[in-house]
């Protein structure tokens, strides 16, 4: 049985840059930056303190008043998911499907990455202090103390919402989704990964639509702590809105971000049969393993090589060969481009160990410049960046690149969006995802033609 072709039909987003996907890409394309000061919670002595926020978000703007209450016990990083969600179920224009009873609930399924919900902090430490007996200095701890403090202030409902499973609970009961449901966890790579997995089930017959994506927030004191003490965050605290300089030589490491992004993937027969328009076409996706260490990538870029050919080989392209208009055949890559100085070398030699002689005449920029790392959530996020630059011919820079790293040599699309319409526009992008554990993914989407 041949394998079905697979449309991209709705996105959205919830990112630090604005809450709705013209805006955002507008500001994208300005160069502009959404770090500032840490206001989650007091993180004034933290050596990295200034994250990129998600501000000014009210859930019930995005949903109505009847969902958001509905899904009031729901996270932050849920309410995210919701929303970016509801975006891309918009634009789809399933929702008059849905309506009149003739779209296939188990035949629509839900595939996120998403991460852990958000952590009752302030209970926590009511909890544990009144575990303490002592003077703060030396002392024991108590554990009926602390388990009858537990019981006291402790939510239940807030409890189960940290799971990493509720995302996907919510985002399927608000959307009817009763086929395929699943979430990874594979880290930085998760919300690619999820992306392709959906792909495959719709490839394969097992669902005719998928709510694909992922929704994360780490700016908490855990998520920000566990990072610095990895030396992953960069430490600019007097200058947050150029601390994240992917491919920079200066680059001392990520800005911490947040939100979600959210897609609609439908078989083309089953788009095209409710006279649906398709954004662009998942043409290709790629998945590896490093098998290295934790956090470390595996030196020469093997893993990521892996993924990239992967991705290229499933969509028919050969990455060596210029198309009949000289141009490479791949015109733009969203690159992972961390800010790290161990990510942005290897994901450099990895481009250079796919595209070969051609790997300097593609445009390759970071979107986490501007946007910080949104971690589980990226993926997706600068997977809707490729969708618009198809859509639009524009493609996002790299902001602060000011000092290139001379082992960083190929093209970022330094500091402006760079205009393709001249020359021949945007049809073919990868996305490039790289995980802690050694998850690499890539996906390949194109302009739509029947």
């Amino acid at each position: 049985m041949s394998q079905r072709r697979v449309v991209i039909t709705g996105v959205g987003w919830i990112t630090p840059l604005g809450h709705d996907v013209d805006s955002v890409w507008a500001r994208l394309l300005a160069g502009e930056s959404g770090m500032g000061p840490v206001t989650r919670f007091e993180a004034a002595t933290f050596k990295t303190n200034f994250a990129a926020e998600v501000k000014g978000f009210r859930f019930e703007d995005h949903v109505g008043a009847d969902v958001a209450k509905e899904h009031a016990s729901a996270g932050l990083s849920t309410r995210f998911a919701l929303a970016a969600a509801t975006q891309a179920w918009r634009q789809s224009g399933l929702g008059e499907m849905a309506r009149d009873g003739r779209l296939k609930r188990r035949r629509l399924g839900v595939y996120l990455g998403a991460g852990e919900g958000s952590l009752d902090f302030e209970n926590y430490g009511r909890t544990n202090l009144a575990g303490w007996v002592g003077d703060g200095t030396s002392g024991r701890f108590d554990a009926r103390a602390w388990a009858a403090a537990a019981y006291r202030y402790m939510d239940p409902v807030r409890e189960v919402e940290q799971e990493p499973n509720m995302t996907v609970s919510h985002v399927a009961g608000a959307f009817g989704c009763r086929g395929p449901s699943s979430n990874c966890m594979t880290a930085c790579a998760a919300s690619t990964q999820a992306v392709g997995e959906a792909t495959e089930i719709l490839r394969y017959g097992d669902a005719d639509v998928m709510l694909a994506g992922g929704a994360h927030s780490m700016i908490h004191p855990l998520g920000m702590t566990g990072f610095i003490r990895l030396t992953a965050m960069s430490r600019r605290c007097d200058d947050p809105t150029h601390a994240s300089r992917p491919f920079n030589r200066t680059r001392d490491g990520f800005v911490m971000g947040e939100g979600a992004g959210m897609l609609v993937l439908e078989t083309l027969e089953h788009a095209l049969s409710r006279g649906a328009t398709p954004l662009c076409e998942i043409a290709g996706y790629g998945s590896t393993a490093d098998a290295f260490r934790i956090t470390d990538i595996q030196p020469d870029g093997r893993g990521a090589q892996g993924a990239m050919s992967a991705a290229c080989r499933q969509a028919g392209i050969d990455p060596h060969k210029a198309g009949a208009d000289g141009r490479p055949p791949v015109h733009y890559i969203s690159a992972h481009g961390t800010g790290t100085q161990e990510n942005d070398a290897i994901e450099t030699a990895a481009v250079k160990g796919v595209f070969g002689e051609l790997a300097p005449r593609v445009p390759f920029s970071s979107v986490k410049s501007m946007f910080g790392h949104l971690i589980q959530a990226a993926g997706a996020v600068e997977l809707i960046t490729c969708v618009k630059a198809i859509q639009t011919g524009l493609v996002p820079p790299t902001v602060n690149l000011n000092d290139p790293d001379p082992e960083c040599d190929l093209d970022y699309v330094p500091n402006a969006a760079r205009d393709l319409r001249d020359s021949g526009g945007v049809h073919v992008c990868l996305s490039n995802s790289f995980g802690f554990g050694g998850q690499n993914d890539t996906l390949c989407v194109r302009r739509f033609a029947e």
